[in-house]
């Protein structure tokens, strides 16, 4: 996976957050720029949070996975879903990150960043929209996990449906207010 990457792409944010936002991958910009969450995705992640109350600058934005997998079609790098060898093979990045900062909430942003904070596929409909309070981890760490959809998701909703799925996402965020630092 890592060979076809332009780099690895760690997380960045406050190594003293109390909330910690993980997603599935880097996407195309992301894997160019080496930053998290700098793409389509991450300015929809950015406008949510503002909406929800959450300042992106006093938390750390990550990925289960620290590579772009893609498939080249012509000129442009389409994203493909990493498996669970690459899930595995980045965890201990995933865990080395979530040690040093020891956060009190992570969200989980879509079924591969579930995967990986849990240890094993969880539902997304069905956890998503409450606090899930100190479950077991697949990471030696006792937070909180917030269960959320990806970004992503919201770009590729109906548009007809999209407003109602990006409140509903915000109203997800929302939930992460009381994690957030006092301003």
């Amino acid at each position: 996976m890592w060979r076809n990457a332009t780099q690895t792409v760690f997380g960045e944010g406050r190594s003293t957050a109390r909330i910690v936002f993980v997603g599935e991958q880097p996407g195309d910009r992301e894997d160019l720029a080496g930053k998290p969450f700098v793409g389509p995705a991450g300015q929809l992640l950015d406008r949510a949070l503002e909406q929800a109350g959450v300042n992106r600058e006093a938390t750390y934005v990550t990925n289960a996975v620290k590579h772009f997998k893609f498939e080249p079609r012509g000129k442009r790098r389409i994203h493909k879903k990493p498996n669970e060898q690459e899930i595995a093979a980045c965890h201990q990045w995933l865990d080395q990150e979530l040690r040093t900062i020891e956060p009190e909430l992570i969200v989980a942003l879509g079924a591969t960043a579930a995967r990986a904070v849990f240890g094993k596929a969880t539902a997304i409909g069905k956890n998503r929209g409450h606090i899930i309070s100190k479950p077991s981890l697949d990471f030696d760490i006792d937070a909180d996990v917030l269960v959320t959809v990806h970004p992503s998701y919201l770009l590729r909703v109906p548009d007809e449906d999209r407003e109602t799925a990006f409140a509903q996402f915000v109203d997800d965020l929302k939930l992460a207010r009381k994690y957030a630092p006092s301003t």
